[in-house]
């Protein structure tokens, strides 16, 4: 259930019967800003006063008594101008999470009732290159908003738009003729392939024909060459080896890998509608969109001077003309609703160029770039992509690192006595913990944010970082394990009550968790499950530090268990929609 919209609605209903209205008028139910004035407030009077010509203070005393009969509401109060505030029911909030508790497939968070079909479009490195730090974001950012989507009932297709097509094979292509060591290439793909890159883009940039000659290959391979194109198919191979294993570490996988090669056949096909519609022109030699000449353009491009480019002068295509090929794929042939593009926001720009291309060409198809902030270090400054030698930072050296930090972290613990972690289980928990505390450092900021990334704040089990909630649901599943109970058999018998505080307060925040997860899908924010999660924990811990669970006796303990097989779940569930795993001990 949702529990906002369930109060929109019967804060609709007591407002058009209080005040025998023809019609619904909305409740406008909010949470309120302080517990102690209860839990929502209905600002439906508010409005009403000018529409009816009445003190809203007048008409919210007959809204607060409509309400007084309904089981979700234990009592509903007039405040200040005409607000009505609403204290729910502590019998019916426990009512309410004994049926989330009786469900082990969702824990209480409903479908959608429309649901779509939508790619999520992230991570998409290059072939032939390390994934560095920069593509951190992206990749875990989109696997989160895709697992959210689909964690409430949308069809989602994860697209890796890989590079894969471009000026650097013809470089390649020649490159690994003159030096590459196919060795080399067996071993370690990603170095053989930057280095032979690295050797054959110096070459060019001194020597005109090997750039020609480059340029020729690559021609060569974009016309169908058989030689050319079994060489670049290996280059793919080899580079899709050593990015799974990055994405393996993550648990980050695609349902498609559809890179920019996927879509060059139809790239003229796309610029030959673009002029028959009147939408694109040629301007000496390249063909282009100029904002200010089209009559549809939005308003937000017309003054945009810099035309949308989707062929050059050379006859070469542009990323422009691969994404408008994506889309009419996507729409066509994927049957997509919408389409995500995790991408940071530098490229907004592109962005709204493209969505306005596809608009003109009559697509119907929701498109969104769901951009985010830049990866700050220590210095307040971009975070390096490369280290002090010039070396590339890799992504797959940052989260062995955040392994290592894990582990040493664990071992302290374990001498000092407040982890126990079994010597056969230090390598899976450190994994566990190393690689959620990178995600979590991230996905708990708003993503349209910069944020700095701190080994100290990140690897913590005190405060708002990824181990101290995982050290939350141990500490849940720890309480099972020492009393000898199965904590899914007592999800299926416990009844919960709440009577002590600590009680209210812990059920009050997890009657909030599927209203949390729609939000966090429909608006791109994974940080709202994070925020969700991190206050559920305090609230968990508030709630064991007050309420003995194993000791207490009768229906009392059979509640509290019931309340700590819930909190678990909804951790790991929580966790589990931003891509984190958990551990049973720690």
């Amino acid at each position: 259930m949702l529990l906002e919209r369930y109060l929109e609605r019967i804060g609709s209903e007591a407002i058009q019967r209080a005040l025998d209205l023809d019609g619904p008028r909305p409740a406008l139910v909010r949470p309120t800003t302080d517990p102690k004035f209860g839990d929502f407030q209905i600002n439906g009077a508010m409005k009403l006063g000018k529409e009816l010509g009445k003190p809203p203070r007048e008409l919210a005393q007959p809204i607060a008594e409509a309400l007084g009969g309904i089981d979700a509401i234990e009592r509903a109060e007039v405040a200040g101008p005409g607000f009505v505030n609403i204290h729910l029911s502590h019998a019916w909030i426990a009512s309410r999470l004994t049926e989330a508790l009786r469900d082990d497939v969702h824990d209480g968070v409903p479908r959608v009732e429309r649901p779509e079909t939508i790619v999520v479009d992230f991570s998409s490195p290059n072939i032939a290159k390390q994934m560095h730090v920069g593509h951190l974001r992206s990749t875990i950012i989109g696997d989160a908003i895709a697992r959210i989507l689909d964690s409430v009932g949308h069809e989602v297709i994860r697209d890796n738009h890989l590079g894969d097509w471009g000026t650097q094979f013809g470089l390649l292509i020649v490159g690994m003729r003159e030096w590459g060591s196919e060795d080399a290439l067996q071993a370690d793909p990603i170095a053989e392939l930057e280095r032979v890159y690295k050797l054959a883009s110096e070459r060019a940039g001194k020597d005109e024909a090997f750039a020609d000659l480059a340029r020729a290959e690559l021609a060569k391979l974009q016309s169908g060459d058989v030689e050319n194109r079994k060489l670049w198919e290996h280059f793919v191979e080899v580079s899709r080896t050593a990015l799974d294993a990055v994405y393996d570490e993550l648990e980050v996988s695609f349902d498609e890998w559809l890179g920019e090669s996927a879509y060059h056949d139809a790239l003229p096909g796309v610029v030959e509608t673009l002029l028959a519609k009147g939408i694109a022109r040629e301007d000496d030699g390249a063909v282009c969109i100029f904002w200010g000449e089209v009559e549809d353009a939005p308003k937000s491009l017309r003054k945009q001077k810099t035309p949308f480019i989707v062929q050059k002068k050379d006859g070469a295509f542009l990323y422009s003309t691969t994404d408008i090929a994506t889309v009419l794929y996507r729409k066509e042939q994927l049957g997509a609703d919408r389409a995500l593009y995790v991408v940071d926001n530098r490229q907004g720009l592109h962005f709204q160029q493209l969505f306005a291309a596809m608009k003109l060409l009559d697509v119907d198809m929701t498109l969104e770039h769901v951009g985010f902030g830049t990866v700050l270090g220590r210095d307040g400054k971009p975070l390096r992509t490369r280290d002090a030698s010039g070396h590339v930072i890799t992504l797959a050296s940052l989260l062995a690192e955040s392994k290592e930090r894990a582990r040493a972290r664990i071992e302290e613990g374990i001498a000092e006595g407040r982890l126990r972690v079994r010597p056969e289980e230090i390598e899976n928990v450190s994994s566990v913990v190393g690689i959620g505390a990178v995600k979590y450092a991230d996905l708990r900021q708003n993503r349209l944010s910069d944020y700095q990334f701190d080994w100290d704040k990140m690897i913590s089990f005190q405060g708002n970082a990824g181990p101290y909630l995982q050290y939350a649901y141990a500490r849940c599943a720890s309480i099972f394990a020492k009393g000898g109970l199965d904590m899914d058999a007592t999800a299926r018998t416990a009844t919960i009550t709440l009577e002590a505080p600590a009680e209210v307060t812990l059920g009050k925040h997890m009657l909030r968790f599927a209203d949390v997860v729609h939000q966090a899908a429909a608006t791109s924010q994974p940080h709202l499950v994070c925020e969700h999660i991190y206050e559920l924990a305090r609230a968990f811990n508030g709630f064991y530090a007050e309420c003995p669970v194993l000791d207490a006796e009768g229906p009392t303990r059979d509640s509290r268990l019931g309340l700590t097989a819930l909190t678990a779940r909804q951790i790991r569930r929580g966790l589990g929609l931003v891509g984190i795993g958990v551990v049973d001990r720690m």
